[in-house]
């Protein structure tokens, strides 16, 4: 285990919270470690948030629930099952949120919640409690600075409120890095402008803070006080009086300084009467101060009658709704009451869906977070949220229909009702991936009821196995499942949570993609009713999102990145694909500032991981396949380029750095040392000397351009030895020599170690632009006489090199170890500051950041889409025969976006599919020519003619060329005669699989007017 010191008692294991560390850092690590947070109030809502603090790693968790679990619970509350009725919620539930996590113990809280009770906790959470009763815990949590956090859904509704006291210090406000650039003039007057090099956008706002290094001239403002900023532009920003300043001469770096910020937070009794509101969804931007009064009146209507109102029950909602409108004089900004919508909170109040809960229960958590480490910008103070696009428009609601009958989907079916409740049940889902998405994704659809019924069913797949860090988000898996697969350790969880489920879902280890058609073929995917994604990356995205687009499928999509997290609902004839629009592609770094010219850690760690691959993974592939492929030499050559460095590569892997014991690796490792941070810098220096100038008479070091310095080595430098030692081991693992780490035997076996002198060489070319060619060859010897010199494949028998395939998560495989140690001596080599292990495995391991309260958050608004989906999956067809908009049912579907560190809510309704034509038919990238029988390719051309008006001069599939009309005419005679099905064999020389039953043509073609024109593709049925 790789822990991390925080303090003279706590350590974080780094193994099982690697990713969220790379969300809230070290100090909100330290801090969120000696927090205990008391969670009041275990139905849905109260557990989804006690799960994600105790996955976050907190000091402590405490339930308080002395109420007995009902039937009703079991619609969000996943721990409960049927056994578990009439017991009290918090005792049952204790043990199993306590096997989440082996650092954080959970507890039980008996008897009332007392002063002297809550004055042990940092932060305090309710969930199931009238408002009366909050007012009172409120009221000794802020004369106690304890954090106070009150939450509740009801229905498609939810409401959340925080006050964490006077002057609670936010240490970070928004979570991103700071920012930072690199400085081409200062000037020196009263208001003094710092202009960025190269016209780079520095990104900086009015009242940020900046501080300076490595400026020279103006020498008075490297590493003092931050300065605070004023904006004059993209490119440019005052820091104040610079006039008595030295003038300024060159370079230097500006570094964003985050400084804390202090928020008052109005006690929950001031708020009532003075809330202050963050909207959820600026398209409902008249609702918050309604639902602000309509909630305060349910909790009365509750107080009263002691029960909610009954579902869609009319003399309860209008009860409710009076109690609204006399409390709108309690509040200064009074607002005008939508009946309707007060009335429909009424309505749905009996009801707790999981996706709600899964919403807000990520959300307050969230806030749990961010009250006790002080990371992030709390919900200040208010937020109300609803979902009420996902009400059902196909089924009626009625009060009979909406009515309780002890199932335990009765929190479901109080909001949508038993007809809906059915189809829900009688769905089909097909889930690609069960990682952390993928397992809060089964377990909203396990309380859902999803799949259950008799023509339900739920299909996982997902070739991952379990390892120690998806411990820390995957909340289904546990430690003893770690090396077990996903989509079956998945399915077995959740099918505990509800039985219902057992035998209803189907697991897969396949990856999705051209090589498992086969398997997902098309019986497959005609027998679904959606497709939901829970995919890491974006090839696989847009393989599952050109399946859906062919079998015209709904497909639900979703992703996180540390505190973010987005979705996108994507509906056949509706909406625009996945693939239709796409991030900009990551911007690369230039190669002469690689090799040459580094001014960021980033570019040091790059090229160190570059460097693990070009010593320790490339060469031993090119060796074994030099001894194992009898071409490998021609087809070598064939590549030209960097054809005879491969050659010569070889050659010394299998003679001069052929190690004989591990003492030869540590020989390597030195001279390595000498020839990267010393030979090579000094070469470089020779080229370019520190007062090198260009030829318009500029100082070549300048601008992003850092002189260099070699390195002497010194076995006493921590850094300089660890290096040695890790490149030592990863030379002796290729050549399967055991490794040794102990400090006291490199010390001496360095004794024995002969450096050769170097001196610059005259006539070595070196890269300084990117578009730049440079050759230099690499030795005396011909290419020829290189290959003359191989030892032939027979004569070293079965010897093989072993590549050291990069894996990031194995602390004791040296890789990450090499690469940082690599990375900051390259570092120091050019003066920069060097990154710790911690960050230099998350820029080479390309890690993506993680927290559990994004992807609950995320996966409970792709649940509300799906009811969206499968009230409306009959529709799907209409829109195919009639391609207008459909303003209305787009408009009720919901993209969102979500940064939960600002926080930031954003939804809008998805893109419709863009339209094309041809004459005067309107199409989508959903259309198709849909043919039904394996006609011959002169029958394929006059149905174009005679049924479409459409003349075709060109027919193709997949890469296959089938028929042009400027093809011979010999051949195109041929294939005129021939099945369609036949030609495509003929021209690809491939049968076409048993499996596929469609196969699929484009086609150009011209229109009536003799114009090109676009058209859909052509699926024909060659099989029927």
């Amino acid at each position: 285990m790789t822990s991390m010191n925080i303090d003279s008692e706590q350590t974080i294991d780094e193994g099982l919270y690697s990713r969220q560390l790379y969300v809230l850092g070290h100090e909100a690590m330290k801090k969120m470690s000696v927090a205990h947070v008391l969670v009041v109030g275990l139905k849905g809502l109260g557990v989804e948030i006690a799960k994600n603090v105790v996955l976050a790693g907190v000091k402590s968790v405490t339930l308080w629930d002395p109420a007995p679990a009902e039937i009703t619970d079991l619609s969000a509350q996943f721990y409960l099952t049927e056994q578990d009725i009439g017991q009290p919620r918090a005792k049952v539930t204790q043990p199993k949120l306590a096997e989440l996590n082996q650092y954080v113990p959970v507890h039980l809280l008996e008897g009332e919640l007392t002063e002297d009770a809550l004055k042990k906790y940092k932060v305090v959470v309710v969930t199931e409690m009238p408002f009366s009763k909050q007012l009172a815990i409120s009221k000794i949590c802020h004369a106690n600075n304890i954090h106070f956090i009150s939450t509740e859904v009801r229905g498609l509704f939810g409401r959340i409120f925080n006050d964490f006291g006077s002057q609670f210090e936010i240490i970070d406000t928004t979570g991103e890095e700071p920012l930072h650039g690199m400085i081409a003039s200062i000037s020196q007057e009263k208001e003094g402008i710092v202009t960025c090099l190269d016209e780079v956008r520095h990104g900086l706002e009015d009242g940020d803070f900046v501080s300076f290094k490595e400026i020279q001239g103006m020498t008075e403002l490297n590493d003092t006080a931050p300065h605070k900023i004023k904006v004059f532009g993209p490119y440019s920003f005052s820091i104040g009086d610079t006039s008595s300043f030295s003038d300024y001469k060159n370079g230097g770096l500006f570094t964003q300084v985050k400084m804390p910020k202090y928020v008052d937070f109005k006690s929950f009794e001031e708020s009532l009467t003075k809330p202050e509101f963050l909207i959820s969804d600026y398209a409902k931007f008249d609702r918050p101060m309604q639902l602000h009064l309509a909630f305060q009146a349910l909790s009365k209507f509750v107080e009263k009658n002691g029960r909610y109102p009954k579902p869609r029950n009319e003399q309860d909602a209008a009860e409710v709704f009076e109690e609204t409108k006399a409390l709108v004089s309690t509040v200064d900004e009074k607002p005008e009451l939508d009946e309707k919508l007060i009335k429909e909170l009424a309505y749905q109040s009996y009801g707790e869906l999981a996706p709600m809960v899964a919403v807000f229960g990520g959300l307050a958590a969230q806030e749990v977070l961010k009250s006790v480490s002080g990371k992030f910008s709390p919900i200040h103070q208010c937020m109300y949220f609803d979902a009420l696009e996902a009400l059902p428009t196909t089924v009626p609601l009625s009060e009979e229909l909406c009515a309780p009958s002890g199932s335990r989907y009765d929190g479901q079916i109080a909001v949508f009702g038993k007809a809906f409740q059915e189809k829900i049940a009688n769905t089909k889902e097909f889930l690609v991936g069960a990682g952390a998405i993928g397992c809060e994704m089964l377990k909203n659809w396990a309380m859902m009821g999803l799949g259950t019924g008799p023509n339900g069913h739920v299909t996982i797949t997902d070739m991952d196995t379990i390892e120690k860090s998806n411990l820390n988000r995957q909340f289904l898996f546990r430690a003893g499942d770690v090396g077990k697969l996903k989509s079956e350790c998945a399915s077995t969880a959740v099918s505990k949570m509800n039985p219902e489920l057992k035998g209803k879902i189907t697991i897969h280890q396949d990856r999705v993609g051209p090589e498992t058609e086969n398997v997902y073929d098309d019986a497959f995917f005609e027998a679904l009713d959606g497709v939901t994604n829970a995919l890491d990356n974006v090839e696989a995205r847009k393989y599952m999102d050109r399946r859906c687009v062919y079998y015209r499928k709904p497909l639900l999509e979703s992703g996180t990145l540390g505190t973010k997290g987005n979705t996108q609902v994507i509906i056949p004839f509706l909406t625009e694909s996945y693939s239709s629009s796409q991030d900009p592609p990551e911007k690369s770094i230039p190669i002469c500032t690689l090799k040459n010219f580094p001014n960021a850690i980033e570019h040091t760690i790059q090229w160190a991981r570059d460097l693990f691959e070009g010593y320790f993974k490339q060469p031993a592939d090119n060796v074994n396949l030099y001894l194992t492929q009898p071409n490998f030499v021609e087809a070598t050559l064939k590549q030209g380029g960097t054809s005879k460095d491969t050659i010569e590569t070889v050659y010394n892997c299998l003679t001069t750095d052929k190690p004989e014991s591990f003492a030869d690796c540590v020989a390597w490792a030195r001279l390595k040392f000498e020839d990267l941070f010393s030979n090579n810098i000094r070469q470089l220096l020779f080229n370019f000397p520190p007062d090198a100038v260009t030829s318009t008479g500029q100082l070549f070091w300048s601008g992003p351009k850092r002189a260099p310095s070699p390195l002497v080595f010194d076995k006493n430098n921590r850094t300089h030895l660890d290096f040695i030692i890790d490149a030592a081991n990863l030379h002796a693992f290729n050549y399967g020599i055991q490794g040794k780490t102990d400090d006291a035997y490199f010390l001496k076996e360095l004794e024995n170690v002969i450096v050769p002198e170097f001196k610059p060489k005259e006539g070595v070319k070196i890269q300084v632009q990117e578009n730049e060619t440079v050759d230099n060859d690499s030795g005396n010897d011909s290419l020829d006489d290189v290959i003359a010199r191989l030892p032939a494949p027979a004569s070293v028998g079965n010897f093989r090199l072993q590549p050291a395939e990069f894996e990031k998560d194995d602390d004791s495989n040296h890789h990450i170890d090499f690469i940082t140690a690599a990375s900051n001596l390259r570092a120091l080599n050019y003066g920069i500051t060097i990154a710790d292990r911690h960050k230099t495995k998350f820029i080479a391991g390309k890690i993506i950041p993680a927290i559990a309260t994004t992807t609950a958050m995320v996966t409970g608004l792709v649940c509300l889409e799906l009811y969206k989906i499968i009230d409306c999956q009959h529709d799907f067809a209409q829109y195919e025969k009639n391609l207008e908009r459909h303003e209305k049912d787009l408009a009720r579907y919901k993209n969102g976006f979500v940064n939960l560190a600002l926080p930031f809510f954003g939804f809008s309704e998805p893109i419709g599919a863009p339209q094309m034509e041809y004459n005067g038919n309107k199409f989508t990238l959903w259309s198709r020519f849909d043919i039904d029988r394996n006609m011959t390719l002169q029958e394929f051309i006059d149905y174009f003619k005679n049924e479409h008006n459409l003349e075709v001069t060109m027919v193709s599939s997949g890469v296959s060329m089938l028929y042009s009309f400027f093809m011979n005419k010999k051949k195109a005679a041929e294939r005129l005669a021939m099945p369609l099905s036949e030609i495509v064999e003929s021209v690809s020389k491939k049968p076409i699989p048993p499996h596929v039953r469609y196969v699929i043509f484009e086609i150009c073609v011209n229109d009536a007017e003799d114009e090109d024109v676009d058209v859909p593709y052509v699926r024909v049925n060659i099989r029927q």
